[in-house]
């Protein structure tokens, strides 16, 4: 059974930082499409960024420039900078591998 456990969440002001990261047990992250998401209250999960088996990585147009996604194949570890943190980047990340969940790390920016 693959799980994932992420961790790195908080309180933090805006325009701080954070980083996230996500254990997985087992070793998919290298051969998988990884991703990060994110819910709001009240909102539907979104994507955050993706990286794909080979490296390739993309983002949602909000966190452009601001979120890097990264990974560390032999740590079975993927990770999410966020940089410049906004109010809006509020609510609950998720991590993901093929069809698996994490449970989800709470991520408050507010002054």
């Amino acid at each position: 059974q693959v799980q994932l456990v992420e961790s790195g969440g908080g309180l933090v002001q805006p325009g701080g930082s954070l980083r996230l990261s996500c254990v997985v047990s087992g070793r998919i992250v290298s051969i998988h499409r990884t991703g990060w998401y994110r819910q709001a209250p009240g909102k539907q999960r979104e994507l955050v960024a993706l990286m794909t088996s080979t490296g390739l990585t993309n983002y949602a147009d909000s966190v452009q420039g601001r979120f890097t996604i990264s990974r560390d194949n032999a740590k079975n570890t993927m990770y999410l900078q966020m940089n410049s943190l906004k109010p809006e980047d509020t609510g609950v990340y998720f991590c993901s591998v093929a069809t698996f969940w994490g449970q989800g790390t709470q991520v408050t920016v507010s002054s």
